[in-house]
């Protein structure tokens, strides 16, 4: 498992845009269809508090997070909160982790997702933008359409999901401050996961 870890944390951080989003900005605007065919503008969801989650069904640190049913409750608790939660799988044509659409839907449900929306990025753009260098990597944005989360989804790197319990909830308290319109502590930290297959 330690030589899937290294593996999959190597060259993490390589293949991101430069101009990547900037805590305290204006998130990338954009607009793609979902996997049941509905359009998604970021311009459009302003007075939302909208949350991304990219997703490798194939990564380990994805995995943890699924099999264990932890990221499927975040997404059913927050969005029955409100929250507009999107899951984006950027791997490319090829890579491990790309599903034509029909596939991908059938992955998606078989998952569990409880996302508002599923978006396959193929081409990239909307990872790139953002910066999301691994999966899984979460990004907040507030209702004012600024990024006030980019990092972790929890403070405990592994694979193991025994962890969970005892790790630090750092994307969830930063959601929880955001909703409540309070400053987020550690707005901007190291997400970890397998390397995004662009």
């Amino acid at each position: 498992m330690k030589s899937i870890i290294l593996s999959a944390l190597v060259g993490a951080f390589a293949l991101v845009s430069a101009t990547a989003a900037e805590i305290g900005q204006g998130a990338p605007a954009f607009n793609a269809k979902d996997i049941n065919g509905n359009v998604v503008s970021l311009g459009e969801l302003r007075d939302k508090v909208v949350v991304f989650e990219w997703v490798n069904f194939g990564c380990p640190f994805v995995n943890k997070h699924y099999s264990s049913g932890n990221m499927q409750k975040l997404q059913a608790d927050y969005t029955a909160k409100g929250v507009v939660w999107i899951t984006v799988n950027s791997a490319a044509k090829g890579n491990e982790g790309f599903l034509e659409t029909p596939k991908m839907a059938e992955l998606v449900k078989e998952k569990g997702n409880k996302a508002t929306h599923f978006i396959i990025d193929s081409d990239g753009k909307i990872g790139k933008a953002f910066g999301a260098k691994v999966t899984p990597h979460m990004f907040i944005i507030n209702k004012e359409g600024m990024l006030s989360y980019d990092g972790a989804i929890d403070s405990k790197a592994t694979t193991e999901k025994e962890d969970l319990a005892t790790a630090d909830k750092l994307f969830a308290n930063a959601l929880d401050a955001v909703l409540a319109g309070k400053e987020v502590e550690n707005a901007k930290n190291q997400p970890y996961g397998c390397g995004v297959k662009y």
